[in-house]
């Protein structure tokens, strides 16, 4: 049939604009066998050394990800290169390529995203390997940052991966990056309470405990007044784990409500005072 025909005709006129040219010498052959052989020895040694660059720079994994990414974009450099030396006519096979790459960066829109959010993280470096953080909502320990994901370990023991793209994206806390962490503690006091002794026995609670640093020291702040107390504030400085920001607020706590107990100062609860008008 002359569809038929005609779909045959434009086989062979693709074929023949991708063919070679005749006529071709075997000292064409060894040109193109030895720029491909040049390209591959290329980019094993860019790979190696963009490895050893990287490597000290960025993540292992993403930096063997990176160079060998480039390796490759060397090897095809060099195929394009021998075939044209074969006289073969490469912008047809151009064409398909950046068609075929444009339909798979669709396609792998999320995955690149990440991809490019990863090597944006080991650049930046708001984190590393064993600090730990918030993001999302999410606290723990840093055990890994590849290319797509950041994995972080809770302290109940539960492990959450998180692409890179929305770790980006979010507000990162980084609770060990500076070395120390401070921590605020409202207390109350009864009103009636002589505040200036109040606040030298919570003083020395707080500089008891064997978890808080000495330097910066401690504070003891009068905040306000609130319904049913006179409210303080004690702010210290401990090591920034999320484990140690519990046992030492912990710590702090049990020794503020025993000197208190001692010196006979009373931490109220929640009351109200109602005053009736008139007769009834």
């Amino acid at each position: 049939m002359w569809w038929q025909r005609a779909e045959e005709d434009s086989t062979s006129d693709a074929l023949q604009a991708l063919a070679p040219d005749g006529g071709l010498e075997p000292i064409d052959w060894v040109t193109a066998a030895v720029i491909f052989a040049v390209a591959v020895i290329a980019a094993q040694v860019v790979k190696r050394v963009l490895q050893r660059f990287l490597g000290r720079r960025l993540d292992p994994a993403l930096s063997t990800l990176i160079s060998r990414f480039v390796s490759y974009v060397v090897i095809v450099v060099g195929l394009v290169y021998a075939l044209d030396s074969l006289g073969v006519q490469i912008t047809p096979i151009i064409g398909a390529l950046g068609i075929a790459g444009i339909a798979l960066a669709f396609a792998l829109q999320d995955i690149l995203e990440n991809f490019v959010a990863g090597v944006l993280l080991q650049l930046k470096r708001p984190f590393t390997y064993g600090d730990q953080v918030s993001i999302n909502d999410h606290e723990g320990t840093v055990r890994s940052i590849d290319s797509r994901l950041v994995t972080i370990v809770e302290p109940n023991g539960e492990t959450v991966l998180i692409p890179s793209a929305t770790v980006i994206k979010s507000d990162i806390v980084n609770y060990t990056q500076v070395g120390r962490r401070r921590t605020t503690l409202p207390i109350g006091v009864a009103y009636g309470t002589d505040l200036e002794r109040a606040q030298r026995v919570l003083r020395v609670a707080v500089e008891s405990c064997p978890k808080v640093l000495e330097h910066p020291e401690p504070e003891v702040l009068l905040e306000g007044f609130g319904d049913s107390s006179v409210d303080f504030v004690v702010r210290f400085w401990h090591t920034p784990s999320i484990a140690d920001f519990w046992t030492t607020r912990s710590e702090v706590a049990f020794a503020v409500n025993r000197e208190l107990a001692a010196a006979d100062i009373t931490i109220p609860f929640p009351q109200q005072t109602l005053w009736w008008a008139g007769d009834t």
